[in-house]
């Protein structure tokens, strides 16, 4: 019975993950024909902020120097709970900054939801909600791209999140090869084939009448999947536009980027209860292959998990127990098959990387280190599974000041 048990999940994920390399696959064209709109939408920017008085400074010149018409867009910073000289960098810009203090509320999903009722109570109405991160920094054209899927129909937008500082560790490399990976592998795929794209926390856009119909509404830790979940289960499918790049400051220590991973699992522990069932149930109702593949999406952090513990099962029987005492799904298929999953995985990444025409040696040498980076999510999932139902913020620390030039020197 057990071994029973342990096959069927084997097989359940082996189909997963063939899945899952078949989608990566339309990943590899870009379709080169699209439709360019004068910029007629305005935009509210907004940059949720918490202590970024090292960073804040540079955003702000990059907003400014957008090519967009300075009359159709206006950026206000969500200084929330700031003791340092965030609110004074911001005002010394020329920004607006929107002065939020609440210690029992923390969080960027709060902080997004008191700022939306703050615009909605402006004499002026936008088009549309851009939100930015204190730490990016936007492409001169994002707001174009932005018009561009707005006037196309679109009501939910993610941009292409780059990576800023993709050369400065191993950590921030291993960050930086995970989105080149989703960034053409997962959403651009996914954008090919008409399925609902994700969001991705920073660079999105939102059509103002949309968050006003169905409200913000996301404050888990993840309220970015938490809003793409609500979206999808409402029938809207946020897309994603490939040309509307961003940069994100990525952490540059293990100990960092181990913290900020341990949030994004327990949130999205929380947002997978909440949303799994009831899509999977849509999904089969409707038959609609967007609602299964966003079902899917969202039990990926079980599917890490379940990957974890049979591992771990399989390797402390080999290791303690003169095994195998365990059935395992290889045991059934020729040797072969473990060599080509292996090679496909490793293929995979080293694909996204010449398809977006990584060129850094550096990153390249980085790709020793990479594994480490994959089989570190295990623990920390395992232990965002027994933690998840805490709901603390934690603040992730950004320190690197880049200029949008220095960055697009070093791509060139």
């Amino acid at each position: 019975m057990m071994d029973t048990i342990l096959i069927s999940l084997q097989i359940v994920l082996a189909v997963i993950g063939i899945y899952q390399f078949g989608l990566a696959l339309f990943g590899m064209y870009k379709k080169k024909k699209k439709v360019h709109f004068p910029p007629t939408k305005s935009f509210a920017v907004l940059v949720a902020a918490h202590n970024e008085e090292t960073v804040v400074g540079a955003l702000m010149e990059n907003l400014k120097q957008l090519n967009y018409p300075k009359e159709l867009y206006d950026v206000f910073v969500i200084c929330d709970n700031c003791t340092d000289r965030t609110v004074d960098i911001v005002r010394s810009h020329g920004m607006t900054a929107c002065i939020r203090t609440n210690e029992n509320l923390r969080g960027k999903g709060y902080a997004i939801e008191w700022m939306l009722k703050q615009l909605w109570q402006m004499p002026r109405q936008y088009d549309a909600v851009v939100m930015f991160d204190a730490d990016n920094l936007a492409h001169p054209d994002f707001l174009n791209e932005m018009n561009n899927d707005l006037c196309s129909g679109a009501r939910v937008i993610q941009g292409y999140i780059d990576t800023k500082n993709p050369e400065d560790s191993w950590i921030t490399a291993a960050y930086g090869i995970s989105y080149w990976y989703c960034n053409r592998l997962w959403q651009l795929s996914r954008h090919n084939l008409g399925l609902a794209n994700f969001l991705g926390g920073t660079g999105m856009c939102f059509e103002t009448g949309l968050l006003k119909e169905i409200g913000w509404g996301a404050t888990s830790l993840v309220e970015d999947l938490e809003f793409t979940m609500r979206c999808v289960e409402k029938g809207i499918h946020p897309v994603f536009n490939y040309d509307a790049k961003l940069f994100d400051e990525k952490p540059l220590t293990f100990k960092a980027s181990a913290r900020q991973r341990l949030r994004w699992m327990q949130g999205h522990f929380t947002v997978a209860r909440r949303y799994f069932f009831p899509l999977l149930w849509q999904s089969i109702k409707e038959r609609s292959m967007v609602k299964l593949d966003m079902a899917l999406y969202g039990a990926n952090v079980y599917i890490v998990l379940i990957t974890f513990l049979l591992t771990a099962l399989i390797w402390i029987d080999q290791s303690f127990f003169n095994g195998p005492n365990i059935a395992t799904l290889y045991g059934y298929l020729p040797l072969w098959i473990s060599f080509v999953a292996i090679a496909a995985n490793v293929f995979i990444f080293l694909a996204a990387m010449v398809l977006e025409e990584v060129k850094s040696k550096k990153v390249y040498a980085y790709l020793v280190l990479f594994p480490l980076y994959l089989l570190s999510w295990w623990p920390i999932t395992f232990y965002a599974f027994f933690t998840q139902n805490n709901k603390q913020w934690s603040h992730t620390k950004h320190t690197r000041v880049v200029r949008l030039e220095e960055v697009q020197s070093k791509q060139g």
